[in-house]
């Protein structure tokens, strides 16, 4: 069997890692998830592919062993937008129960197994207590090749990207935002490699890719412009808040697993017009800053669709829409799992990387 062809995913979601897997040329081999709906999506689209559960009730010793572990951890304690607990928050301390799997597995192959990990989280890391949180998690991965050492942290902060390189081993991070690598979405995100064999992970993180080139034609419906309106300003007064503007043009805001973004898109039969607060059925409510009324000429403003949102993380069309069972997964559950979910053209990009590292060592 080749090096790094088979995968093991934590926190798998809706199945974000196994399908970036796939499409790099890599086996996935198991998934740790304990959502129901999406382990029922993932079921269907990876049959083989063995499901774990409970993360906290996992061996890394007993489990098959993998090339390749990935996991975005849990982030609602280290997001912006959460209560920025670090890992004293509940959902972030997850991270350890990862790095305790790894250790388990790798001494129970003596050091082979994995050879490789990705763990993905928003940039929010780099900022919870002090810098602190990022500093534990380039800790813990350092000790995993290479137990007792201390990585110093940066007295100006922790940058956007960087690299620690041991004597036979290594770790790269980069933030890579989803907008330039294929899909009309603005969402960044930490990406940390570890290599335990080599020197090669700043190679695979670093190396320039298809994805860039592969950024989003704007403006290419008929020469239209569509504007996408943040959801956590739909609804609101000036008063209450929002995202600066609250919209933006030709790219998605940032999804995630609360907010309902709304479009703005042209509509053929609409004529000239304003429509008001009252005109839009309630579905949406949205005002400019001038008179409380969204001038609309001519577009029509609605929410944005599970299935939109299965385009703007990179999945297929209708990826979350049933699941192992037949049975329809309803849009709040589909809604909740996208917007949790990893930009899958990112992950491709560091996975496919992987292989060509692999292939020229």
């Amino acid at each position: 069997m080749e090096s790094y062809a088979t995968l093991g995913s934590l926190f798998d979601g809706i199945g974000g890692f196994p399908l970036a897997a796939v499409r790099s040329g890599i086996r996935p081999v198991w998934a740790s998830e304990i959502q129901a709906a999406p382990v029922r999506i993932t079921k269907r689209h990876f049959p083989e592919m063995a499901h774990l559960g409970d993360i906290t009730k996992l061996d890394g010793g007993e489990i098959e062993p993998v090339d390749i572990i990935t996991f975005g951890s849990p982030c609602q304690d280290l997001s912006v937008a959460g209560r920025r607990e670090g890992f004293h928050g509940k959902q972030s301390s997850l991270f350890m129960q990862a790095v305790r799997i790894i250790k388990e597995m790798r001494i129970a192959t003596n050091g082979t197994s994995p050879a490789r990990i990705v763990w993905e989280n928003v940039p929010g890391a780099f900022g919870t207590n002090g810098g602190g949180d990022f500093g534990t998690v380039i800790g813990e991965i350092a000790q995993i090749a290479e137990p007792g050492i201390s990585i110093p942290r940066p007295s100006g902060g922790w940058l956007a990207a960087g690299a620690v390189l041991g004597d036979c081993w290594s770790l790269a991070w980069r933030v890579l935002d989803a907008q330039y690598w294929g899909v009309p979405q603005r969402r960044r995100r930490i990406f940390l490699v570890a290599d335990f064999g080599s020197r090669c992970a700043g190679e695979i993180l670093f190396k320039p890719g298809e994805g860039a080139a592969a950024g989003v034609k704007r403006g290419s419906v008929q020469s239209d412009i569509t504007y996408c309106i943040v959801g956590n300003t739909i609804d609101r007064t000036h008063k209450s808040g929002g995202n600066g503007l609250g919209v933006i043009k030709d790219v998605s805001y940032t999804l995630t697993s609360t907010d309902r973004h709304a479009v703005a898109v042209p509509y053929v039969g609409y004529g000239f017009g304003v429509f008001r607060r009252g005109d839009i059925g309630g579905t949406l409510r949205a005002r400019d800053s001038v008179d409380g009324d969204l001038i609309l000429t001519p577009r029509a403003v609605r929410r944005l669709t599970p299935l939109e949102y299965e385009r703007l993380q990179g999945y297929p069309d209708y990826w979350t829409l049933y699941g192992h069972d037949g049975r329809v997964i309803s849009d709040g559950q589909r809604y909740k799992a996208l917007g949790n979910s990893v930009a899958v053209p990112c992950v491709q990009f560091i996975l496919a990387g992987m292989r060509e590292v692999r292939s020229e060592q």
